[in-house]
């Protein structure tokens, strides 16, 4: 089968590969029908994330059809023939972890544990197409893919929806719920969301289901900016005005109450030397992440208030704000997104059209041309928010 791979650092290649198998009494083969590339994927691509090696396949965000399953599927919750969403995060169903509905730190899911343990102090949950500190799981932009836990992770889609409605339940619609769902939002709050990407977007959308006053959504590309004010949100161009001044503007001077940061490890920022300082670290490695939306989240956000972090980061970060975390008794709430929990409500609420999920999509292209799809979405050519890929 064909299938996108990682071929080094800024480096992807559509390879052919064996297909995949039933391993476990548990698994089931989907065909895929619809894939996506998603921006924590560039972190892969950008080589920011350990352990990936030459011909990983990548991938997290896909559906497709059930083609055979394993002899330990329930039969009463998956059958061939099925049509499904999968959840990007790798879930058992029966640990403490996936009790308490906290699926992306499932503790059974990732072989590799002993890996992400030492990155992280404990494991985490195994994650399709997502390096090897994530199990080393293929991923799902291919023709095909293996999925564990069958019986426990896919959503069965039994209604006329497209593939393009349902297909951003599989991680980012979720990931910018989870974010919104995070800040306990009231109908008098002003909500500000770093980044207008992607998850960005849905957070924004999500916050507005939710019942905030205000969403205002912070970033520097044109093109993201004007999609988010279609969407009826208030926007700022952080390469244009001074962030932290605007947002004091527009909340009389106390700042917004809930902020949420959907950008990650690769931030970039207005101010040239403050873009440069972390750059350069981040490129010797002397530290992970480009924190700069995280700390400007948390010296904008109002005192008592609380920051969401929905944006990926992998390890650790220089010059955090704990002075202002702590001494304004601001509250941080972050988390891989527990996908899982939201599939079905999430699935209800596009069917009632409190979601458009397909509003973000700006390229359609086949499985083959990834390559290019990688590139533009990089460089932010021609006007690219999110490209989907079929087989």
């Amino acid at each position: 089968m064909k299938a996108v791979t990682w071929a080094g650092r800024n480096s992807v290649e559509v390879r052919e590969v064996p297909d995949p198998s039933i391993l476990n009494r548990r698994d089931a083969i989907i065909r895929v029908t619809s894939t996506a590339i998603c921006g924590s994927d560039l972190h892969l691509v950008d080589g920011y994330v350990p352990t990936m090696q030459d011909g990983d396949i990548l991938g997290h965000e896909f559906m497709g059809e059930v083609v055979e399953v394993g002899p330990g599927v329930d039969a009463a919750k998956l059958r061939v023939g099925d049509r499904v969403v999968v959840p990007f995060p790798i879930a058992c169903g029966g640990c403490g972890a996936c009790a308490a509905e906290l699926y992306s730190c499932c503790e059974n899911s990732n072989p590799n544990a002993g890996i992400a343990e030492k990155m992280f102090g404990h494991p985490v949950a195994g994650i399709f197409g997502y390096s090897h500190l994530t199990g080393g799981y293929a991923g799902g932009q291919a023709e095909y893919v293996r999925v564990p836990f069958a019986d426990v992770g896919p959503l069965k889609i039994e209604s006329d929806l497209t593939d393009e409605q349902v297909l951003f339940l599989t991680d980012i619609l979720p990931t910018g719920y989870m974010g919104a769902e995070m800040c306990d939002i009231q109908p008098s709050d002003v909500v500000a969301v770093w980044g207008a990407g992607p998850v960005g977007q849905f957070a924004a959308d999500s916050a507005k289901v939710l019942g905030a006053a205000q969403v205002v959504v912070i970033d520097k590309e044109p093109y993201r900016l004007r999609m988010a004010e279609e969407a009826g949100h208030t926007t700022i161009n952080f390469d244009e005005v001074d962030v932290r001044s605007r947002l004091l503007e527009l909340t009389g001077g106390r700042g917004p109450e809930k902020c949420i940061d959907a950008v990650g490890l690769e931030a970039t920022h207005g101010s040239p030397h403050i873009a440069a300082y972390d750059r350069v670290k981040q490129a010797v490695r002397s530290e992970t992440e480009r924190p700069h939306a995280l700390r400007q989240a948390i010296l904008s956000c109002r005192s008592g208030g609380i920051v969401s972090v929905v944006g990926v980061y992998g390890g650790m970060l220089d010059k955090f704000p704990a002075g202002a975390w702590m001494n304004r008794s601001l509250t941080l709430r972050t988390g891989q997104t527990h996908a899982h929990r939201y599939l079905r409500p999430l699935l209800e609420r596009v069917e009632r059209g409190e979601f458009d999920p397909t509003r973000i999509i700006t390229h359609r292209m086949p499985l083959t041309e990834a390559p290019r799809g990688y590139e533009i979405f990089k460089q932010k050519q021609d006007n690219c928010e999110k490209v989907v890929l079929t087989p």
